[in-house]
């Protein structure tokens, strides 16, 4: 399927924008992505259609947009799935909006839009209220957070079909890695569910199943899922050691080396008929993907994850982190710069790299500073810089953006031993602790950095290089939220220690495992 359209269709930015405004025109606004058919679908049925294509040119200002290239664009305009039809005054406010419409929805919408414009002109546009610069609802950081969250494992619980929710499943690895520790059988029992319904012959991971069984999936693959899920099988066999976790985990690595790697980074999707793939690189995306690929490597000692992950990560440092910590969203003329999730992956990326490979942490500071100092919006982070076209320069801050960031900032306080950046991520959290009553799985991830501030840090200092059988054990310590500081001087040579506990450090791989059960008791 063809974009052919008789759209005259411009580039996101300020001058599109500055053209309804001369022009006293309402913009249209097409969100759109490459694995997304209903997008290419409207593309020909609807703006294909010669009468809508001239009425849309005559009385709008027309503008495509790639909401995998302008996330930014992607959280203001949403309307709740993709493709996006979405209507704005020349200020960038929102007068209407729908998903996916046919000719015939698509002309009604239109005539609407155009009597609403023509009668109210820019008084009838309206700002979001994630856009209205209220403060965040702020409180302490205690462990009620956690103890909230883990309750909503089981409110939510599906006892039928496993996940959370009845509805659309979606694989939400972040929440099946806060149940890991705090509600093991539902976190592999919606591991399993995924294994049976999500993922494909070739290993790569489907977007979400539409039926609450799990049935009908979105056959598209994005970078991220795949990264996500690959970590969570990861980690999950961590904890139980059960071989078939292991091996969904290589499954999915396989699929990223096969389908998405272009021979210097990780692309950015498979789109649902396996044909239209997307082979840009993104920031983000390549950290996800390196980072669990070093979780997968760290647990499993296997050679070709860790060879893709360092790939990825070479890829970032050359070609998209500058040296003062500048994260360019995709090597590309005039892309983004410092969007807080890439700058949160790109962190942990880098952290994680250090703790398994033993180099990383510098390029992690650089890039944490960078963000803490041009993303900080009093406790809270920005997700992105405060300026562009529409409602970009209106703050908007993402609870799962500002969680990403705030545990990356966790591993690098531990990494560095500076207090600063775990005092930073606590005022992070912070920021939206008064809405914890009303948050639910769906940003289980709060809980787990919510938790890791309410008690001692597990921190595991080896007094030895990367790659050694001490750091190799430490690694494989059953806790996925610890950080292990390999050539440390916080412990004598050949050993390895928890920090900030009184028990002598362990000289051997079995030392050490017994040294950590005494520890959790």
């Amino acid at each position: 399927m063809t974009d052919e359209t008789r759209v005259e269709w411009r580039e996101w930015g300020v001058d599109a924008f500055a053209a309804a405004e001369r022009t006293g025109t309402p913009v249209l606004l097409f969100l759109t992505a490459t694995w997304c058919d209903d997008c290419h679908r409207m593309l020909v049925e609807t703006f294909g259609e010669p009468r809508i294509a001239a009425n849309v040119n005559d009385g709008f200002v027309p503008v495509k947009v790639d909401v995998d290239r302008e996330p930014r664009v992607r959280e203001r305009y949403n309307m709740g799935g993709f493709p996006s039809t979405v209507f704005t005054t020349p200020s960038g406010e929102l007068l209407s909006g729908a998903t996916y419409l046919g000719p015939e929805g698509f002309r009604s919408v239109l005539d609407r839009v155009r009597e609403t414009w023509d009668e109210r002109g820019e008084s009838a546009g309206r700002v979001p209220r994630a856009l209205a610069g209220n403060d965040t609802p702020a409180g302490p950081v205690t462990g009620s957070i956690e103890e909230h969250l883990a309750g909503q494992l089981d409110a939510q619980w599906d006892h039928d079909f496993a996940g959370w929710g009845d509805d659309a499943k979606f694989p939400m690895p972040r929440t099946v890695e806060f149940a890991l520790k705090r509600d093991r059988h539902k976190a592999t029992r919606t591991l399993d569910a995924v294994d049976r319904n999500l993922v494909d012959d070739d290993g790569g991971v489907y977007r979400y199943a539409a039926a609450r069984d799990w049935s009908n999936p979105a056959r598209e693959k994005l970078l991220p899922d795949q990264a996500g899920v690959l970590r969570a099988f990861a980690n999950a066999y961590l904890y139980t050691g059960d071989e078939s976790y292991r091996e969904t985990a290589d499954g999915v690595r396989g699929f990223l080396r096969e389908r998405l790697w272009s021979g210097f980074a990780f692309g950015a999707s498979v789109g649902p008929d396996g044909e239209r793939t997307d082979l840009t690189a993104y920031a983000g995306g390549n950290a996800l993907a390196a980072d669990a690929l070093l979780a997968l490597a760290a647990y499993t000692d296997d050679e070709r994850a860790r060879e893709s992950a360092e790939a990825a990560l070479g890829y970032l440092r050359e070609s998209l982190v500058d040296d003062d910590g500048t994260v360019r969203h995709a090597d590309e003329d005039g892309t983004e710069t410092d969007l807080l999730a890439d700058v949160a992956r790109v962190t942990a990326a880098f952290c994680r790299a250090e703790s398994v490979l033993g180099e990383g942490v510098g390029v992690a500071r650089a890039v944490a500073d960078r963000g803490v100092d041009v993303l900080g919006d009093a406790d809270a982070f920005r997700d992105g810089p405060p300026s562009g076209a529409g409602l970009l320069d209106r703050p908007l801050r993402p609870i799962d953006g500002v969680v990403e960031f705030a545990d990356a900032l966790l591993d690098l306080a531990a990494l560095t031993g500076e207090d600063a950046y775990r005092e930073r991520a606590e005022a992070a959290v912070g920021a939206f602790a008064g809405a914890t009553e009303r948050m639910g799985v769906q940003v289980a991830g709060y809980g787990s950095v919510a938790g890791r501030l309410t008690r001692d840090p597990l921190v595991v200092d080896v007094g030895a290089p990367a790659g050694s059988d001490l750091h190799r054990a430490a690694l494989r310590v059953a806790d996925h939220e610890k950080v292990v500081v390999s050539d440390s001087d916080r412990v004598p040579a050949g050993a390895a220690g928890l920090r900030g506990r009184d028990a002598a450090p362990a000289e051997s791989p079995d030392a050490l495992m017994r040294l950590v059960a005494d520890a959790a008791r």
